[in-house]
């Protein structure tokens, strides 16, 4: 049913969450996992500044990515880890649809009711844009 499992990974709690349930499924389905972290460029900024917080960001993902990985390697499934560089929703909705992916597991941060309605949430877009299942962990 599921033989391509993306899921997102920031290193939050709801991340971990996420990756936990996401790595249950592919032991259960024998899936592929793919791990994508995504880092947001600064909305406002010229090109130095931009790339310094990119760079910033790859080494972040790069340390936090780490015990991720170890898990993985030792599970014994076919897996990828990715960092992206863009709009998280955005770059987890097209990485899924390039990929090939029957399944999104990603966290919800948990934001209040006032953030969720004036921003909107990360879950809430992939969950409205993605051409495959979507799975949200709390």
């Amino acid at each position: 049913m599921f033989d391509k499992i993306l899921v997102a990974y920031d290193g939050s709690d709801a991340a971990a969450k996420a990756f936990d349930l996401a790595l249950d499924l592919s032991r259960k389905y024998s899936a592929e996992l793919k791990v994508l972290a995504v880092a947001r460029p600064p909305e406002f900024g010229d090109e130095v500044e931009t790339e310094a917080v990119l760079e910033n960001s790859r080494k972040h993902y790069q340390y936090v990515l780490r015990p991720i990985r170890e898990r993985l390697a030792a599970s014994g499934l076919k897996f990828q880890i990715e960092i992206g560089v863009g709009h998280p929703a955005e770059h987890i909705v097209i990485g899924a649809e390039q990929w090939g992916a029957k399944l999104i597991v990603l966290g919800h941060r948990g934001k209040g009711l006032m953030g969720r309605w004036l921003l909107g949430s990360i879950a809430k877009q992939v969950m409205h844009h993605a051409t495959c299942a979507v799975l949200v962990a709390r």
